[in-house]
């Protein structure tokens, strides 16, 4: 792993606590970052897929991002996507004055884009930018794909273009990304997007993951980090393979995010598991397949 990246390590995209009423629960969120920073992960992708971003207003995303910010002093990165780019620049905008180190972009979603046209729409996010902005690459979720043709581009033209999260299940897709891109940009963020990628990208050259199991069991993840910097394979080896067995967690429910935010409120109670995908609540053999994995007693 690249010393010079921007950002690396075990990041946190994290989940959002709702209260029944369906309003954030900020005291709730107040306690899992508090969690997340003594489990000492690196840092925090706010309003993410798990942050279940589609779910909220523009209004109640930036009161989101104004008071998560002064929740913790863990870097955070705010992912600003809509399918308006008026109000992605605004949200990016807020981002920086509250004191955001970047946002992050899904490619222009609903329409699957070719690769003429993102390269046109991240030009123009660039030029309307004001601070540093990362890709969050997602094709199972926009039907189109951000390839390393493409970030090697942009990374050329764009200075402010720092990283991307390559949500892609194939590991040899985010290779070819920092393989293409780290000789050019060495300060270039390459992160896995599914929990089971972050020692393969490590070992590849990339900068670290960002995934989902960090809200149940960020500890594992930074505990793979200092074995890993360490040079204590045999280690990064073990918990490699409990990163492996624990993500059956994403097979456990109808929603995965409902699924996490269960874990989440069983293993350390301070978050209701409420979300506001549909369809989610898990029944009692699935409650009790979450518990087994977890260790819940």
């Amino acid at each position: 792993m690249s010393n010079k990246a921007v950002f690396s390590g075990a990041w946190c995209p994290s989940v959002i606590p709702f209260k029944t009423a369906g309003g954030i629960d900020y005291d709730a969120l107040q306690k899992h970052f508090t969690r997340l920073e003594k489990a000492k992960i690196d840092g925090i992708l706010l309003m993410g897929t798990i942050g279940e971003f589609v779910t909220m207003s523009i209004n109640e995303r930036i009161e989101l991002m104004k008071k998560a910010r002064k929740m913790t002093s863990l870097p955070m990165i705010a992912h600003v996507s809509t399918t308006c780019i008026d109000d992605m620049v605004h949200l990016a905008d807020v981002a920086y004055a509250e004191g955001y180190d970047a946002v992050m972009a899904l490619p222009h979603y609903y329409y699957a884009q070719t690769p003429k046209q993102l390269y046109e729409y991240y030009k123009d996010l660039d030029r309307r930018f004001t601070g540093k902005w990362l890709i969050y690459n997602f094709p199972a979720r926009t039907g189109c794909d951000v390839d390393a043709a493409l970030v090697l581009k942009l990374v050329n033209e764009c200075p402010n273009f720092v990283g991307i999260k390559d949500t892609v299940d194939c590991s040899s897709h985010t290779r070819l990304i920092v393989r293409t891109v780290t000789p050019v940009r060495e300060d270039f963020s390459v992160f896995a997007g599914f929990d089971e990628y972050f020692v393969p990208n490590l070992m590849n050259g990339g900068a670290g993951v960002l995934s989902g199991l960090n809200n149940v069991v960020p500890e594992l993840f930074a505990q793979i980090k200092a074995a890993y910097d360490a040079n204590n394979l045999n280690e990064v080896a073990a918990l490699h393979k409990e990163i492996g067995r624990l993500s059956a967690i994403y097979g456990i429910g109808d929603d995965f995010v409902t699924t996490i935010k269960t874990t989440v409120s069983r293993k350390y109670k301070y978050l209701e598991p409420l979300s506001r995908n549909y369809g989610g609540a898990l029944n009692t053999e699935q409650l009790a397949a979450v518990d087994k994995l977890f260790d819940i007693k």
